[in-house]
């Protein structure tokens, strides 16, 4: 892993403590479940 990927690493650990803190856990688990299947379907339709 790069510089580029330790940064990403910290700033989504940095984003889970805020959500913590704000009681948002929900809402960012589901941002995150969204994501990745935005994700693996952008694979499957350009990869």
């Amino acid at each position: 892993m790069g510089t580029r990927g330790w940064l990403y690493a910290i700033a989504k650990l940095m984003g889970d403590v805020n959500a913590v803190k704000k009681g948002k856990v929900g809402r960012r688990v589901a941002q995150r479940a969204t994501g990745k299947a935005a994700g693996r379907g952008m694979r499957k339709l350009f990869g």
